[in-house]
């Protein structure tokens, strides 16, 4: 979401770092062009002009000017002041849930904000993480098959939806979800509210209603980043007439600018809770202000790549591949699987968004056209070849190699770069276990991530 922002601040930090001393000019037209990168990221004006006056009035001083690394000291300062406009480093990102049960979350936006869908989420994380039962609710009667689509995010995320009776109206049906939850001793109950393509006053009657009958613990807004300044003045709107706890902002992982992340807490006052980053229902990660910020300025998140890796991938699995990785022993079965791993994990761009300094190699990336079908195309080389053939490579020649192509509906020179790129990782294994730990954490990103660094991938 942040990368047109993190590549222009880079820029612009890599020009101060280059320096060994600062003088007040410098600084100066440093925060000029940070200032024109964040209102291009559709950060609303305000709030860039109070951000900008922060840092200067802090990078300004002695401390930064007569520092050793006067470049790096702005960098941490702009570091801070982009915590504090994302919320403050005491601000921890997930849901509240401290009240009596049934704790109602009241889900409100404007249609295609990815509500309902975020309902399923929610729903998923709640019976997972916090191991609480879950009722699911659709109060939207006006959006044709909204409560069948709900119904169904509740079948693929294990939990229970609220029964579907015609004629009901949104008050009776978030009357009688309340009286079922408390009957049938559910913990939580997501309610998911009607939108509207634009704010009206017959959507904010229906939601203040809702909301003053059901009295929810937690009302979240949810909001499109790829909306940019929309997103503001939307949230701003649903704050001032109706009043939310959180903020739920979803399409992280597409092309949005960023600016509306940033520019929320000071225009709202309420905070963002959560990031929605991708379709799937486990795409939901909490929000956490030092994170964000530091994939804006390029230092990554590797707390939130390890917190993702954890839930997603299989230790005992893991551990086993390891095992065999250390005695040599690595298979295209077991790249196979790798990919699955890593498959799990969402979006390539976003795990790598998480990896400190990949703003440094970002064109490489884009020449190496990295994204999921990589994965996929590769998986499906693999399928087609025999047990015998995954086991031992060196078998697959000419004839072999038409026939997997065929097979997986790819070219020659497609199974050929699979391959080579196998023996490459085969190799740097072996290098690695030379080394121990250490040449394993000098291993490099370009080995371990199909198509990159590659001139030609898939």
């Amino acid at each position: 979401m942040f990368e047109g922002l993190s590549s222009k601040l880079g820029a612009v930090f890599d020009r101060l770092r280059g320096r060994g001393a600062l003088s007040e000019a410098d600084v100066t037209e440093a925060l000029r062009e940070v200032r024109i990168a964040l209102l291009e990221a559709d950060v609303a004006l305000p709030v860039a002009r109070d951000l900008i006056n922060q840092v200067r009035e802090r990078a300004v001083g002695q401390e930064v000017i007569r520092s050793v690394a006067p470049g790096q000291q702005v960098v941490k300062i702009v570091n801070d002041a982009l915590i504090d406009a994302l919320g403050g480093k005491d601000a921890t990102g997930g849901l509240d849930l401290e009240a009596p049960a049934p704790v109602a979350i009241l889900m409100v936006g404007l249609q295609g904000s990815g509500k309902t869908t975020t309902s399923g989420k929610i729903a998923l994380r709640v019976r997972t993480r916090l191991k609480r039962r879950v009722l699911l609710a659709s109060l939207d009667v006006h959006r044709p098959a909204a409560q069948q689509q709900l119904a169904t995010l509740a079948t693929q995320a294990e939990v229970v939806s609220l029964p579907i009776m015609a004629g009901q109206m949104p008050l009776e049906i978030a009357a009688r979800a309340m009286d079922v939850a408390r009957r049938e001793l559910f913990d939580v109950v997501v309610l998911d509210t009607a939108g509207r393509l634009a704010i009206d006053d017959a959507l904010m009657a229906e939601v203040a209603a809702v909301k003053a009958a059901v009295n929810p613990h937690e009302t979240l807004l949810v909001v499109d980043a790829m909306t940019g300044q929309d997103a503001v003045n939307t949230a701003r709107a649903f704050q001032e007439k109706v009043g939310v706890t959180g903020i739920v902002m979803t399409r992280v992982d597409g092309d949005a600018r960023g600016g509306a992340a940033l520019s929320m807490r000071a225009v709202t006052g309420a905070p963002i809770k959560l990031l929605g980053a991708g379709e799937k229902l486990d795409a939901l990660e909490d929000f956490h202000p030092e994170r964000i910020a530091g994939r804006i300025l390029g230092m990554g998140d590797i707390v939130s790549l390890v917190e993702r890796a954890a839930e997603t991938i299989d230790r005992d699995e893991a551990e086993k591949l390891a095992a065999r990785m250390q005695k040599g022993q690595f298979t295209l079965e077991d790249y196979a699987q790798q990919l699955q791993q890593i498959g799990k994990m969402g979006s390539l761009q976003g795990i790598l968004g998480m990896l400190p300094g990949v703003a440094k190699i970002k064109d490489q990336i884009k020449d190496a056209n990295l994204d999921e079908r990589i994965l996929k195309r590769q998986a499906a080389i693999i399928s087609s070849m025999t047990p015998k053939e995954r086991r031992a490579p060196d078998l697959i020649k000419a004839s072999r190699k038409r026939r997997i192509a065929a097979g997986s509906g790819v070219q020659v020179q497609d199974v050929n770069r699979l391959l080579k790129q196998f023996d490459d990782m085969s190799a740097m294994m072996k290098r690695m276990n030379k080394m121990g730990q250490k040449g394993m954490m000098r291993g490099g990103l370009a080995s371990l991530l199909p198509g990159l660094g590659n001139k030609r991938p898939f």
